[in-house]
């Protein structure tokens, strides 16, 4: 019995819609590069290299490495990037991370707990093949990522040996998801054992792995070598310290010691007239050292000239930075609206009279946006230029300066401390200090020339 006409163009159209799927494009299978990393906390990063670096340069070398291996994994292209982080904020995180990148919070646990969870998750998002990575190895570059994802194609781990017995990149395919648990269990991480301890856990769950090229990682300061490598020697520093001196020999080394030793940073003493061996004593601890005129804004002006930093920041030299203070300028240029910035005030002398003097400078920087020089002023280069640089004033010139600032935008103040020195204070008194200066700044707003407060000023000293 022959089949039906209905029969016939049935089966045509299975015939046709088989033949259709058959050869309607796949969808391509989807690669992820895991970038683990923590934000740059002073004291909390990069432990290993705060004997030769200081707590801010070993943040800032931290942060540096991220943004390489950042860098080098977008010129891979061939992956989606995701960037997993540890410490700080999510606030902090997105206004250090730019563009369109995804960022997540690290889970709870120890790494290999952490690194689990990280390429589960990939998986259970429909990711094929993903590979996971620090931040400690400038070396790792384009053709590293490409030879691991192509071994994914075939073996089901990845890994990339460090020179210190520990990876730098680990990959699996997801058909292996199911067996990747015990590769991080129980494994004794920051020594030399890592990679010896992981490979044999790869063995044991039956998997199949192959090697990428070994790289060294930065980690020690011995490893500065590596990074060096990396850096572009006519890369411009981000931030350059501004120094005005005047015979303070004995106070200038301690501000420059509170600078961090990084060569992002540049540091600039502009000396105006010292006969005590200042500019001696900055040169040796690293300073470039010009001649200005006496006067703080002559000196601020000639550094800000000769400076090459994206950002300025204006110290006194009896002054000594904060701790962190680095991340907390980049933190707080980094709010909505920061035009400029400055830290919070203290000085090293403890007396009743002088916390309170301190509050009160609280409420004028924090409430009114007034800091004044002696909180260590940082504001963008280009900001600086746009507001016309220090008045050449002989006095008040760090207050109209701020005055002028606050028409761009908001003055942030960190809460971080800079501590100046007491001594004007011990000397004179407390009370006396104070109504001086406030004497002064009401004279300044009622019209006084400059020239008769620095008058007044300079009486108040004798």
């Amino acid at each position: 019995m022959g089949r039906t006409l209905g029969t016939r163009v049935l089966i045509h159209l299975a015939g046709a819609l088989r033949w259709g799927i058959a050869r309607r494009p796949s969808r391509p299978a989807r690669d992820r590069i895991i970038v683990f990393t923590r934000y740059p906390v002073p004291g909390a990063t990069k432990t290993r290299m705060i004997p030769a670096l200081g707590p801010d340069g070993a943040a800032m070398l931290h942060r540096a490495l991220t943004e390489h291996t950042l860098q080098q994994a977008r010129r891979f292209a061939a992956a989606e990037i995701e960037v997993h982080w540890t410490g700080g904020d999510e606030a902090s995180m997105r206004a250090w991370i730019a563009g369109p990148l995804q960022i997540r919070k690290q889970c709870e646990g120890d790494l290999g707990a952490r690194m689990t969870h990280a390429l589960l998750s990939a998986f259970d998002e429909g990711v094929a093949r993903a590979v996971l990575v620090g931040c400690d190895s400038p070396d790792l570059g384009p053709e590293t990522y490409e030879a691991a994802f192509a071994a994914l194609s075939r073996v089901d781990v990845v890994i990339g040996p460090a020179a210190d017995g520990g990876y730098y990149l680990i990959g699996a395919r997801a058909a292996a998801a199911d067996r990747l648990h015990p590769l991080f269990a129980d494994v004794n991480w920051g020594t030399d054992r890592v990679l010896e301890q992981t490979l044999s856990r790869i063995g044991r769950a039956g998997l199949t792995y192959t090697r990428t090229a070994v790289l060294d990682d930065v980690d020690r300061p011995e490893d500065l070598r590596v990074w060096d490598r990396h850096r572009d020697p006519a890369a411009k520093p981000w931030l350059s310290v501004i120094i005005p001196a005047l015979n303070e020999a004995v106070r200038i080394g301690a501000t420059l010691e509170s600078i961090a030793n990084s060569n992002d940073i540049e540091i600039i003493v502009v000396d105006g007239g010292s006969t005590d061996g200042t500019p001696a004593i900055a040169a040796e601890r690293g300073a470039r050292v010009y001649e200005a005129p006496r006067g703080r804004a002559h000196q601020m002006n000639l550094g800000a000239a000769k400076a090459a930093g994206e950002i300025l920041l204006f110290l006194h030299a009896d002054t000594r930075l904060p701790a962190g203070y680095a991340t907390a300028i980049r933190e707080c240029l980094a709010r909505p609206g920061a035009i400029a910035g400055a830290f919070s005030f203290a000085t090293d002398l403890d007396s009743p009279a002088m916390r309170l003097m301190t509050a009160f400078a609280a409420v004028r920087a924090h409430i009114f946006e007034l800091p004044y020089g002696d909180q260590g002023l940082f504001v963008p280069a280009d900001v600086f230029r746009r507001a016309g640089g220090f008045p050449t004033m002989p006095i008040m010139e760090d207050f109209e300066f701020v005055r002028r600032l606050r028409r761009f935008g908001h003055i942030e103040i960190a809460d971080r401390v800079a501590v100046t020195s007491g001594d004007r204070w011990r000397r004179l008194g407390v009370w006396r200090t104070t109504l001086r200066n406030a004497r002064i700044v009401t004279l300044y707003l009622l019209g006084t020339k400059p020239e008769q407060l620095l008058r007044i000023y300079r009486r108040g000293d004798d």
